[in-house]
């Protein structure tokens, strides 16, 4: 790329930082994919079935873990 090519892209960039370059968006490269989740195996304390469930979700306490599936049937 040319010096003047790149300063007209900086400018641009600049009043709109969601510029992708006049090639577009598909030869823009893409966003690194998202960390994966960690899971941790725990047993529901109402139905005692073993759920996967997100580590950040978990409670202080894994014996007073209720699955989502007993919390709707709660909550009907």
């Amino acid at each position: 790329m040319g010096r003047k090519d790149r300063e007209r892209f900086l400018r641009l960039k600049e009043t709109n930082p969601e510029y992708q370059g006049f090639r577009g968006a598909a030869t823009a490269t893409p966003p690194p994919p998202p960390p994966p989740l960690v899971t941790e195996s725990v047993t529901c304390s109402l139905c005692q079935r073993r759920r996967n469930v997100n580590v950040a979700s978990l409670p202080p306490d894994r014996s007073a873990y209720v699955c989502l599936r007993c919390q709707e049937e709660q909550a009907t």
